[in-house]
Formats: structure tokens, C-alpha cells, sequence
């Protein structure tokens, strides 16, 4: 018998596998929900079934330390409105996998510990490739049109804030100071881009052994 987990990683991957145009698949969800876990999952799943995937986290588009804290190293806003390379990753990325895309894609744009900015080769993906992209704000306005299925992560910050504190060593309280540059700019996405509207599924990833999976209408 199938696991919960394994259930919802299944009927996931059957609604790509069953579409010849799904293509560019999203996993979004707040900091500490498990995004690349599941995500990571996802992409062995497919693979398990015969299919190449391309695995890309938005966090390898960041923008340099200069823009992502020119508001504040404490900002909500900043971390909304600055965090990432939008324009990069549209074209590195999402373009190439898009209909008639050429596949010639660039995995990554900046190193977070360096803050380096990376322009490296291109790879070149197989043309059946699923893409699978693991990452916040998923679901805002400039990536509107991105997706052919998406997944939003829903998880109290309760439980995320305890997710984070255990691997990140940061404050388990989600009303903590110290987390408030998360907890807010990810109320401030809430508000802006209702991303449980948007996504095309919803996964209530409270309990990792046993989440419980939601389509839209």
C-alpha cells in the first residue's frame, strides 16, 4: 500500500505525465514548508517513470547583496520586492522550456555565498524534459503565464517557524523580531497574490508523512 506521501507525489505526477504539454512545473510555499523536499521528490518520481526533468531552484537567481538589502537587512518589503532576478530567470530558465523554446537553459545566476554573478554555459535539456522549479513567491505577478501545473505548500508559520529553527538555528517563534523579514514579506505575497488561488493544486504539507492534497476548480 501506498503511503500518504508517496499518494499525493503520484496523483502530482500523473497529472504531468497525462498532459503532453505540461512542461513547466512550479513548487511554491513559504520558507520552511518543503518545497525542495518535495519538489526533489516530485522530480525522482518522474524520472521513475521515464521521464528527464530539469531541476531549478529560484534561490540560485537571487539578486547581488546590494539590491536584496538596499531597504533594510530587516525589510519585509525588501525581501518581497528585491529578493530575486525575475528577468534572469525568465529568460535563463522559464523561456527555454516554454512552447517552441529551445531547451538551452542556464541553471543558476548568482552564488549566494559568494554573491557572485554567474553567466555560465548553457545546458542543453532533452526535448521531453519536464521542468520542476522550487521556490518562494512562485505565484506572483511576474510570473504570471509561468506555469503548466503549479503546487502551493500550505503550512502554518507555527510549524514552519519550528522548521527553520531546527535548520537554520533561527527563532522558533514566528512572532520573534528575528523573524519578521520572513513571517511579513510572505503576508505582504499572501495579500498581493492569494497563491492558494493560483496554484493549480494545493498540498497542506503540515505533516510531511501524511499531507493532504487539494486541485483547484
Amino acid at each position: 500500500m501506498l503511503s500518504a506521501r508517496r499518494r499525493v507525489l503520484s496523483e502530482i505526477a500523473d497529472a504531468i505525465l497525462h498532459d503532453p504539454a505540461c512542461v513547466r512545473v512550479g513548487v511554491d510555499g513559504p520558507d520552511g514548508s518543503g518545497k525542495t523536499v518535495l519538489a526533489g521528490e516530485l522530480a525522482g518520481l518522474l524520472r521513475e517513470r521515464g521521464r528527464p526533468v530539469v531541476a531549478v531552484s529560484i534561490d540560485d537567481f537571487h539578486h547581488v547583496r546590494a539590491i536584496r538589502y538596499r531597504r533594510g537587512r530587516d525589510s519585509p518589503e525588501g525581501f518581497w520586492l528585491d529578493s530575486y532576478d525575475y528577468g534572469r530567470f525568465r529568460a535563463d530558465v522559464l523561456e527555454p522550456f516554454a512552447p517552441g523554446g529551445s531547451r538551452r537553459y542556464r541553471p543558476a545566476a548568482h552564488d549566494l555565498a559568494t554573491d557572485a554573478v554567474l553567466d555560465h554555459a548553457p545546458r542543453q535539456a532533452p526535448p521531453d524534459a519536464v521542468l520542476v522549479v522550487d521556490g518562494l513567491f512562485l505565484h506572483r505577478d511576474e510570473l504570471a503565464g509561468a506555469w503548466d501545473l503549479s503546487v502551493f505548500l500550505d503550512v502554518p508559520f507555527t510549524e514552519t517557524a519550528r522548521r527553520m529553527a531546527a535548520r537554520d538555528g533561527t527563532p522558533a517563534d514566528p512572532g520573534h523580531p528575528g523573524m519578521r523579514r520572513y513571517v511579513e514579506a510572505q503576508r505582504i505575497y499572501f495579500a498581493a497574490c492569494d497563491p492558494r488561488r493560483r496554484a493549480s493544486a494545493v498540498v497542506d504539507n503540515s505533516e510531511v508523512d501524511a499531507p493532504r492534497l487539494t486541485w483547484s476548480a
